[in-house]
């Protein structure tokens, strides 16, 4: 099939890496796939597309708001587009808008796919249910709880709202021995396990109920080095919070890493801690992928594809008791760590790779394009 994606992202989040993962993924499976990005993004999207995999790349004005001289612009562009593909899916509703507009003028509509990568309701007013109702062929969700809120809200039948989970590099996340200067590097002692969490400073992640946590650790005389892995808007915060709890030879903030799968084959145990649900959960499927031992919150994809004590230790989000209980059990059972990192890579490898989220999505591509 030839296809073309189409993500409006201004710089590198969790839509644009589905969009490139699929892409890819669809790309080795013999599909004929163009990724269409923002242009000017070529540093912070294109570049990290290309990087993931993707071969062929277009470029559209995709202007914030509405901008009608861009928006036009971008409309007879996908004009000329539409009769040489079979499929377009889009991701935002910036290009979900300009996709649909330009198969209502064409004289050769293709279907259109849409992902919901975020966990905000979408409201059901006139033009979105145009846009879902008579518009869209298919939605896809990356949670069943967002799939929910479409059904909750009318705006598509059963039928044509799947939520698809997953698409775990597997390949590039496969289990591999630790590095010792990675865990150098990251403050580890040889006698001291890491405890690690990768992903943006932010508030909604929780990196505050983990500095909590840690503080009850120390106080139980429980041994672990913590660090966060990442950057983002809370990370003086953070660090006050590390402060003023004393903990700054246990907890640290580490920065970005350049080779994300070397450090989380340095933890002994992962963690998601999220407040709320942050959609896709990437970084879940990855730990499971890398055979981390995972802590983590009830919230979104996390409680619908993972089963507690069998494949990761699940606790209510906000928690900072119940997180310092699940870590401690952990730290002290070696076994147990092993057990649940096995399970949860074989989990992702069977049910949440990137091939496997490639062939259901090719699955109801095909029933489309041949309607």
């Amino acid at each position: 099939m030839r296809i073309l994606q189409l993500v409006s992202c201004r710089g590198w989040s969790s839509d644009a890496y589905w969009a490139a993962r699929v892409s890819r993924e669809l790309t080795a499976r013999g599909h004929d796939v163009t990724l269409g990005c923002r242009e000017g993004t070529e540093a912070r999207v294109i570049d990290r597309a290309r990087a993931e995999g993707v071969e062929r790349v277009a470029t559209f004005a995709f202007g914030s708001g509405l901008r009608p001289a861009r928006d036009t612009r971008d409309v007879r562009r996908l004009l000329a587009w539409l009769p040489r593909v079979d499929l377009i899916h889009v991701h935002r509703g910036k290009e979900h808008w300009l996709a649909a507009a330009a198969n209502r003028l064409s004289a050769t509509p293709r279907p259109i796919v849409r992902t919901r990568h975020i966990a905000h309701a979408v409201r059901a007013h006139a033009a979105n249910r145009w846009l879902y109702g008579r518009a869209t062929a298919l939605v896809v969700t990356v949670t069943e709880a967002i799939r929910g809120q479409y059904l909750a809200a009318g705006l598509v039948s059963p039928e044509r709202v799947v939520a698809l989970p997953g698409g775990a590099d597997v390949e590039a996340y496969a289990p591999r021995a630790a590095d010792p200067r990675v865990r150098v590097a990251l403050g580890g002692a040889p006698d001291v396990p890491v405890v690690g969490m990768i992903g943006g400073l932010r508030v909604m992640k929780g990196h505050r109920v983990v500095v909590d946590a840690a503080a009850r650790l120390r106080a139980a005389g429980v041994k672990a080095r913590v660090v966060f892995v990442g950057r983002g808007t809370t990370e003086g915060v953070v660090r006050e919070a590390i402060a003023r709890q004393g903990l700054h030879d246990m907890v640290a903030t580490v920065g970005f890493a350049a080779d994300v799968p070397a450090v989380m084959a340095a933890l002994d145990v992962a963690l998601y801690t999220p407040l709320e649900s942050d959609g896709m959960s990437r970084v879940v499927f990855e730990y499971l992928a890398a055979g981390r031992a995972l802590v983590a919150s009830r919230v979104g994809a996390v409680p619908e594809v993972l089963t507690h004590d069998e494949t990761a230790l699940l606790v209510p989000a906000g928690d900072a008791v119940a997180l310092a209980e699940a870590l401690a059990r952990l730290l002290a059972d070696g076994g147990r760590r092993a057990r649940l990192g096995a399970a949860g890579h074989r989990l992702v490898a069977e049910r949440y790779s990137g091939g496997r989220l490639a062939a259901a999505l090719e699955a109801h591509y095909a029933r489309l394009v041949a309607a």
